[in-house]
């Protein structure tokens, strides 16, 4: 629990006091490869920091698979409408490779501030970094052409580039494979 610590406090760039107390609301899981974390119409949201290993976010839109986020470690991961408004998930959150994570299931996370008296700061901050990340995948998406958001995600996340298949990240980044392999290749030669 102790990395949990230090990770919130990381991920949050704060020293919340009672980060313990914060830590003991979750609990460690593990996903193997291909499991599901969360499964649209599902009803039980969570709340998960991934110690190791990747997670996809993804749905089917015209009769495709598209991929919302692929999440890392030291990332949370959930599917906002089923933790929050305990209503069904939207999204698929599928492990890619085996992961080790740290969870709180929806009744933990509705009770965490009578468990853990700074929990109303961590959560302020976490749906804060939820709006400013969908903030920056929409200023990307009508600022930045294809290739230069491929060229941000080298810059801030170049691990996916190593652990995740490329229709993912294609998919990710709003683009076919084929569009993503002509980007890789020019940027190659």
């Amino acid at each position: 629990m102790n990395q949990l610590v230090t990770s919130i406090q990381a991920y949050f760039d704060t020293d919340v006091d009672h980060s313990e107390d914060i830590a003991k609301l979750f609990v460690e899981e593990r996903l193997n490869r291909g499991d599901f974390h969360t499964e649209i119409g599902t009803r039980h949201g969570r709340l998960s920091f991934i110690k190791s290993g990747y997670i996809r976010i993804y749905r089917q839109a015209d009769k495709k698979e598209v991929t919302q986020w692929i999440s890392s470690p030291d990332e949370f991961v959930t599917d906002l409408n089923a933790l929050m408004f305990d209503q069904t998930a939207r999204w698929n959150i599928e492990a890619l490779t085996d992961c080790e994570l740290y969870t709180m299931d929806h009744s933990t996370y509705k009770n965490a501030l009578q468990q853990a008296p700074n929990w109303g700061e961590i959560e302020k901050l976490f749906i804060a970094k939820c709006f400013m990340t969908i903030e920056d995948r929409v200023f990307s998406f009508i600022s930045m052409t294809a290739e230069e958001r491929y060229d941000f995600l080298r810059e801030v996340k170049p691990e996916l580039l190593q652990h995740i298949p490329l229709q993912y990240i294609a998919s990710m980044l709003g683009m076919t494979p084929e569009t993503l392999s002509r980007i890789r290749k020019k940027i190659i030669s």
